[in-house]
């Protein structure tokens, strides 16, 4: 599978770490470079504006410059710069945190990832995210993490969704109230069925 992580430049505490295969292809985001170089990976591809970026970008790197007025945040232009070279999954960082609406910017792109046939998640210490869409999922059980899952439709038909605490079967979720969170893996795994929508997932330390 052909992955990308994308670092951006959002909250990113100390400690925070990111996981990155040798055949993966980096890409980072504006002040993502400096969370980069300071967990030892060099990027291969940089994107933005650099308007918050407080180092000086290198000239061996392959470099996406964009002006400050624009309509994509620098993470969605990494994103697209991912998807045109033909990524099967998308892992973003340094997406969660900070200003509010650059968060829900963030999760509105996990929707524009899966929109475009791609797997996306969102990773941090202590949250992770992931839009999906039609199919059967399993969701393996981590120790001391909530699972909550969210209607990203006005309608999204959850035909099953088994091995937690609070089980659905059949049952229309709604954007508008949010049944599903805060519920508990208590199987090794939980297997959530789409029939149609979108679902957001996301899995929480408690």
């Amino acid at each position: 599978m052909r992955t990308f992580i994308i670092i951006s430049g959002g909250d990113f505490p100390d400690g925070e770490t990111i996981e990155a295969d040798s055949d993966d292809i980096v890409i980072c985001a504006d002040k993502g470079y400096e969370y980069a170089l300071s967990r030892s990976i060099k990027p291969h591809i940089l994107v933005g504006d650099f308007d918050s970026c407080s180092i000086p970008i290198p000239s061996d790197t392959e470099i996406h410059r964009c002006i400050p007025e624009k309509d994509d945040t620098d993470t969605l232009l990494a994103v697209k710069i991912a998807l045109e070279q033909g990524a099967e999954k998308i892992v973003l960082y340094g997406v969660l945190g900070g200003r509010l609406d650059h968060t829900i910017a963030n999760i509105q792109t996990l929707i524009y990832i899966c929109c475009h046939g791609c797997s996306g998640e969102i990773r941090s210490s202590d949250n992770t995210a992931a839009v999906l869409s039609t199919g059967e999922y399993s969701l393996k059980r981590l120790d001391g993490w909530y699972l909550s899952v969210f209607s990203m439709t006005d309608e999204t038909e959850i035909k099953k969704l088994t091995g937690v605490k609070y089980p659905l079967t059949d049952y229309i979720m709604t954007a508008e109230f949010p049944i599903g969170v805060s519920n508990e893996i208590i199987d090794k795994e939980a297997v959530l069925e789409i029939g149609r929508g979108m679902a957001l997932v996301v899995r929480s330390k408690m």
